[in-house]
């Protein structure tokens, strides 16, 4: 197996005019390292931390393969109605490892697998003009709630099933459905128990933003094609490659712990991930809810006010060269910049040397497209390193499976490394829990109290 690479040099202060002197990678940053590892071993010894385990789960994933070779093959079109966790790490998989334009392609072209669609935001013109294109007949839905009470989703699922019934009728509508749940509770184990509706579970102790190698992201993949024990096969390697306490030899403990840092000591509190490749342009956004929902708390695991965490940006290369990369270079220095790059794309596109008298394009002749990109990529972190702006480098050997395997995982070991060097819990998310609540009371929910929202004052309103 290739392994990912993280270059981090362009963080430390031999490269890096104001880095990371190099000295605390083996003092105090390392000190501090191996009591987070062991924090964090601790925590995997009560069983809370089951993203470990996933690459090992053989008979989940047996049930997986399963139902995408089988269930998932009777139709045409497949939707997840999902939102954060539940839909990210599908559509992440989805635009990585199946390519663009995957519904655009002809059956033969796609091998006769289904088109794959995600539905996340309870948009009412997004899925009317979803079902409009779809045929229910052909059409199964893969609704992804642990709780089976999460309101946009279930929203979506009503729908639905009663788009759904309205063409095939009551008695066939359940033949469409497929669950992603919780193993034993929650609304959706109660209606797939009681109407035999197929299902799959989300282990107890996975939260959604750490769920992409459970069911929620491997039957939307497999049933596409996608080889979920290759993806698996990735992450167990890089869980491997972080078994050791030693801060140096352990690429999760070395994100985790130099980005702490840069926000804590440097100032630096703000964390982009920026991929030059549109195909892990979704990856940004997966990392996004994953770095902010799990890292930006208001207390610390001993309840003392804490109001911590940096905030993750999303960014595209080389797209965002021509926007965002400006803040980036001269603006406020509150910034650390982390790049993606991938050595193998797959295809070579060779630009044709057309007008070799004109001089401010004919350099452009003879090389390719891929080739241009990654220049691209290698002179935005020398142009960042000239200025004194930290970054680094995933380097990525191709965009498959097993890399994007290795990825998901290197990114959450580092997540829970950081809630340990931060001192919050990277689990839990009761910042979102009050909107939740206050949604329920404006919509009508039993038992629920419905709340007097600040009326709006005419003098500020234009």
């Amino acid at each position: 197996m290739e392994r990912i690479r993280l270059d981090f040099g362009n963080l430390l202060a031999s490269r890096l005019d104001g880095g990371i002197d190099e000295t605390l990678l083996v003092g105090v940053l390392a000190d501090r390292f191996r009591a987070a590892h062991a924090a964090v071993e601790e925590l995997r010894g009560t069983g809370v931390l089951g993203f470990y385990d996933l690459p090992y789960s053989a008979e989940t994933v047996d049930r997986v393969v399963e139902l995408a070779d089988g269930f998932g093959q009777w139709f045409q079109d497949i939707v997840v109605l999902g939102i954060g966790g539940s839909s990210l790490g599908a559509v992440s998989l989805k635009e990585a490892l199946l390519g663009p334009g995957w519904n655009d392609r002809s059956e033969e072209s796609r091998d006769h697998f289904p088109r794959l669609h995600v539905v996340d935001n309870p948009d009412p013109v997004t899925l009317s003009a979803l079902l409009d294109r779809l045929q229910p007949a052909q059409t199964m839905f893969n609704v992804v709630s642990k709780s089976g009470a999460t309101a946009e989703t279930m929203a979506q699922y009503l729908i639905a099933r009663g788009w759904i019934e309205a063409a095939v009728g009551a008695d066939k509508a359940r033949g469409h459905f497929l669950f992603t749940t919780d193993p034993s509770a929650g609304v959706l184990r109660q209606i797939g128990d009681a109407e035999d509706i197929p299902m799959l579970p989300v282990p107890e102790n996975v939260g959604g933003r750490f769920s992409v190698l459970s069911p929620v992201g491997l039957l939307p993949a497999a049933v596409c094609g996608v080889d979920p024990h290759a993806l698996l096969a990735g992450a167990a390697d890089m869980v491997e490659r972080c078994a050791t306490d030693e801060l140096t030899r352990n690429p999760a403990g070395v994100l985790g712990t130099l980005l702490h840092h840069a926000d804590t000591a440097m100032g630096q509190g703000i964390h982009v991930l920026m991929p030059y490749s549109d195909r892990l342009r979704p990856v940004a956004l997966w990392y996004q809810q994953l770095w902010a929902e799990s890292l930006g708390k208001a207390l610390t695991r001993a309840g003392e006010k804490a109001e911590t965490g940096p905030t993750p940006l999303a960014s595209i290369g080389a797209t965002d060269q021509h926007s965002l990369m400006q803040l980036f270079m001269e603006g406020p220095r509150d910034k650390v910049v982390l790049f993606v790059g991938v050595d193998d794309v797959g295809i070579s596109m060779e630009i044709p040397d057309r007008h070799p008298g004109i001089a401010s394009i004919a350099y452009l002749g003879g090389h390719t497209l891929e080739e241009l990109l990654d220049a691209e990529r290698a002179a935005s972190a020398e142009a960042l390193r000239l200025r004194g702006r930290p970054n680094a480098t995933l380097h990525l050997p191709r965009v498959d499976e097993e890399a994007l395997g290795q990825l998901f995982m290197l990114f959450q070991i580092a997540t829970v490394y950081a809630g340990a060097l931060y001192d919050v819990n990277p689990l839990d998310q009761p910042g979102v829990e009050l909107g939740k609540r206050l949604t329920y009371g404006l919509m009508g929910k039993e038992g629920v109290e419905r709340p007097e929202l600040a009326e709006a004052d005419p003098r500020w309103v234009l």
